[in-house]
């Protein structure tokens, strides 16, 4: 059900992108709301959970995942939260992009294998979506073809999937599981707290922003 979910999030936000041509201000309403939404799980559920099992180095952890995001925001160029644009004809696979955003996507999927973290599971969806209609949007602008474009978003889509399976089968790593949620809530805590810093211009209030994070907090804090 995880699987299905994860990459029913992509299928989503291409497909918002091919039948509706969504707005700037859709997309960011979206992002706003998603990274609102996984800061609240992240704090609410995930922090308590992993120093309830951690040692005096968890913090430590969390600042590494923390420089982990920062490292992948270099190649994604800030896809991650609504920043990637298109510098020129593309018409090679931009590998670098793909790069950043297929580890994020991967560590993303890693948490979900602790089956005490459902509304993590909803909050990496809602994530996913508008990031998936970024890249989506990016990709029909370039030069690729189709073929490749599906490829790409496919590849995208059985990230997260991949990154719950692995970690859900290979028992090696549980035993590592305090140390390794940590890098993933400091990458969560980057990310997330990005997008709500930076998606509306100008730092001018907005409202629609302000009831999207509002929103987000509200249906975190009911999962509890």
């Amino acid at each position: 059900m995880v699987y299905l979910i994860l990459i029913t999030a992509v299928l989503i936000g291409a497909t918002i992108v091919l039948y509706t041509k969504p707005s700037k201000g859709f997309i960011q309403f979206l992002l706003a709301f998603s990274g609102a939404y996984l800061l609240s799980v992240t704090i609410l559920h995930l922090l308590p959970e992993v120093y309830e099992k951690s040692d005096a180095k968890t913090g430590v952890y969390i600042l590494i995942g923390i420089f982990i995001q920062s490292i992948l925001e270099y190649f994604s160029k800030g896809a991650e939260h609504g920043h990637v644009h298109i510098h020129g004809k593309v018409t090679k696979i931009p590998w670098l992009l793909f790069v950043g955003l297929g580890i994020h996507a991967f560590f993303e999927g890693i948490p979900l294998a602790s089956k005490t973290l459902q509304p993590l599971v909803w909050a990496i969806f809602i994530h996913k979506i508008p990031v998936a209609i970024i890249l989506t949007t990016f990709l029909i602008q370039t030069k690729l073809s189709k073929y490749i474009i599906i490829g790409l978003l496919t590849s995208f889509a059985i990230m997260s999937p991949l990154g719950y399976a692995i970690f859900d089968k290979i028992s090696f790593l549980t035993k590592y599981t305090t140390e390794i949620t940590a890098i993933i809530i400091g990458i969560f805590i980057h990310i997330s707290s990005i997008i709500l810093f930076e998606t509306n211009e100008n730092h001018h209030f907005s409202l629609k922003k302000f009831i999207a994070i509002i929103l987000g907090f509200a249906i975190a804090f009911l999962s509890l």
